[in-house]
This record gives structure tokens, sequence and C-alpha cells, in this order.
């Protein structure tokens, strides 16, 4: 699954933000054994290397969603309690197929253990069908989600890469580290807006790839494209 997470991480947060235990406002202590050393993927650790400073939760949102920040999702879990409790909520949503162990700072000491947190992608399809069409939280919040997911840049040539110019995508990519030529993951979710406005949900995940980095991404845009192609022949008929 790699990153993908950061989206139903992301869900969850804003459910215990309904709840009454967090405040999008509210600010969290960055502390110094927050940080994935020696170095992970992570724009607040860069910022703040030394760490001891004070981050709203909504930034640790944007920065998990949108930048895929290792460090801040970590943050995030451990406010909430841990994989465990997005494992559950997502269960209690009525997700199937999605399961986290590990946060990214374990993952990071030990590579195999990326393999213990998965999600299938009919599992991944119904969790963005589920925050298309009917959201467990509010309208609002749901946009929030969506427009992280929006504003995304890592992995933006997946889904994205061969659709129209203009093609709004909202999409939540994730990626292993290459070793010995072998990626273990690769993948890519969202929602793809087609021109009557309807969203097209996709998941593509590759797993265990000898190809190079830009023939994986090749292949999953591709697909996206076949997809929307589909999908607007559909429409026309």
């Amino acid at each position: 699954m790699q990153s993908v997470f950061k989206a139903p991480l992301a869900l969850t947060v804003l459910h215990s933000v309904e709840k009454g235990r967090l405040s999008l406002d509210e600010t969290v202590r960055f502390r110094a054994s927050d940080r994935i050393l020696p170095h992970a993927y992570s724009p607040l650790q860069d910022e703040f290397p030394g760490a001891e400073v004070d981050v709203p939760v909504s930034r640790l949102l944007s920065l998990a969603v949108s930048l895929s920040d290792n460090v801040a999702a970590d943050i995030l879990l451990r406010l909430i309690g841990g994989p465990s409790v997005v494992d559950r909520y997502l269960r209690q949503c009525g997700i199937d197929g999605f399961h986290i162990q590990d946060d990214e700072a374990a993952l990071h000491r030990d590579e195999s253990r990326q393999y213990r947190n998965w999600f299938e992608p009919s599992g991944a399809v119904h969790f963005l069908r589920m925050l298309n069409d009917r959201p467990p939280v509010t309208a609002e919040h749901a946009a929030l989600l969506l427009g992280w997911m929006q504003g995304s840049t890592r992995g933006s040539q997946r889904l994205g890469g061969q659709l129209p110019a203009g093609t709004i995508v909202m999409h939540k990519a994730g990626t292993s580290f290459t070793v010995d030529g072998l990626s273990a993951a690769t993948n890519d979710i969202g929602l793809i807006t087609l021109p009557d406005g309807r969203r097209l949900a996709i998941a593509v995940f590759l797993t265990d790839s000898k190809a190079n980095d830009g023939t994986r991404d090749s292949v999953i845009a591709r697909i996206a494209r076949a997809a929307y192609d589909a999908a607007v022949e559909t429409e026309r008929r």
C-alpha cells in the first residue's frame, strides 16, 4: 500500500475531529522522537530538522495527503492512537480488503514490513466511491480531503499522466524504494472527473516490478486513460 494509506488516515482524523476528540486548528508538538532518521521523505522534517515545533492538525493533514509527508503522517497516527485505529475505522465504514499494521518509521527500519500494510484494489475503489457518493464525514470535511488529494503532486504522472489536459484528478499515490532492481510497490488510487461531471473511481497497484520508474508510471497512466476513454464512450451511447 505504501503512502496510499494516508488518504484513509486523513479520513480517520477528520472523523475524530467530528467526534470532538481533535480540532483542525489545534497544534501538535513535532517532537525530536518523531523524526525518521537518517532520512525519510518529509518536507516537515526538512523544514525543521531539529523538530520541537508546534504544527496545526490541518497542516499535518495537508502535508500527509498532498505532499505524502511521512513524518506528518506518523504524527497523525500517534495523535489518534496508532495504525489499528485507522484499520478499525475503515472496517466500521464497511471497507473490506484494507489492513494497516505499521507506521512509516517502522517501514523505514525494516522494508519487509511493507507487505503487512495492504489494500485490495476493489477495497480501494469502494473507499473512493464512499468518499465521493456517501462520505461518512460532513460534506465540508469530505471536500477538504478531496481538495488535498487534488493538490497531490506526488505520482501525478500516474493516473493523470495521459489524460486530456485540464482533467481533474483527486488521487493518492504510494511508492516503495527500489532494491536490487525490484520495486515492491508503485500505486495510485483516485477519482477522475469525466467531461459530464461524473467521477471515475480507479485503483492501480503494481507489486514487485522489475520495470524502471518511467515504465511503471506509464503502465498506470495507460490503464487510467483506457478506463477514462471507456467511460466517456459509454456516456455518449
